[in-house]
């Protein structure tokens, strides 16, 4: 659909400040306060060179889009959108490091911030916002996409928060063949470092036992893994919580109630 000037201007100012995605506030910096902005906000919606992504919060379909306005932008640059601060996380963050096989239907964004909205739709695309406590949220790796910076949590972060919540990921399953996959690539000590931080101990007892149980050529040093065992807490946690499966035994070691099978998974390839 065809612009006016008004519309034509408002865009290609935003455009010129580099602004893919802006607020309503910066519409109205450029065409003043009112109801005026706000219905030629609304009409650059229906006609589809915007893209409403969250309340007062759009995101301007490109040229590339073409006359028919069909156009996908990357999941990972909307999620930094959705909510203030923002880090790509869990099952989204194993498929960014290769760390998994399947292909998320939904991608998880983890945050510190309420929101009402924990289930947004955009551009047909599901995510899942992923509330953490301030302490849990560290062990960042920023990337680009098209010159915009994303945040998505690191390796050895994601083995922990998928540890945390293995219902994001999977379950432990999963983390265990992640394990298997991050094989050599992951910085133990940087493990230890977070697990320090984190502050749980089902993820030190489930940790621990995977990396023990698993066949990993490159496991943490043992030097390493007797200092998580000062990290344990009292009681017995579950390897898998999101699982239905009943215990079979219990490791006394890591403290740990195992309701999975121990055929350990696969190596990739």
């Amino acid at each position: 659909m065809s612009l006016s000037k008004a519309e034509s201007t408002l865009l290609t100012t935003l455009a010129v400040a580099g602004r893919s995605v802006f607020a309503t506030g910066d519409a109205y910096a450029i065409r003043g306060k009112g109801k005026a902005t706000r219905d030629a906000l609304d009409r650059l919606v229906r006609k589809g060179w915007l893209e409403r992504i969250a309340r007062g919060k759009y995101l301007i379909v490109p040229l590339e889009a073409g006359p028919e306005r069909t156009w996908t932008e990357s999941a990972h640059v909307i999620a930094r959108e959705l909510v203030s601060p923002a880090m790509v996380s869990n099952w989204s963050a194993l498929a960014y490091w290769n760390l998994t096989e399947q292909v998320p239907r939904i991608t998880y964004v983890q945050t510190t911030s309420r929101k009402e909205d924990r289930t947004p739709t955009v551009l047909g695309m599901r995510f899942r916002i992923v509330r953490v406590k301030p302490r849990k949220f560290f062990g960042s790796h920023r990337y680009y996409v098209r010159g915009v910076p994303v945040l998505v949590t690191d390796r050895e972060k994601t083995i922990v928060d998928c540890l945390d919540r293995p219902d994001l990921c999977g379950g432990v399953e999963e983390v265990a063949r992640a394990l298997m996959a991050g094989d050599g690539d992951l910085d133990w000590n940087r493990v230890t470092d977070y697990l320090s931080r984190f502050g749980s101990g089902a993820v030190v007892k489930r940790l621990g036992f995977l990396a023990e149980s698993s066949k990993l050529a490159h496991p943490p040093e043992p030097e390493l893994r007797e200092r998580w065992i000062d990290f344990l807490t009292a009681g017995i946690g579950k390897l898998d919580p999101s699982s239905p499966r009943k215990p079979h035994r219990v490791a006394t070691r890591w403290r740990i109630a195992v309701n999975l099978p121990e055929a350990g998974p696969q190596r990739p390839g």
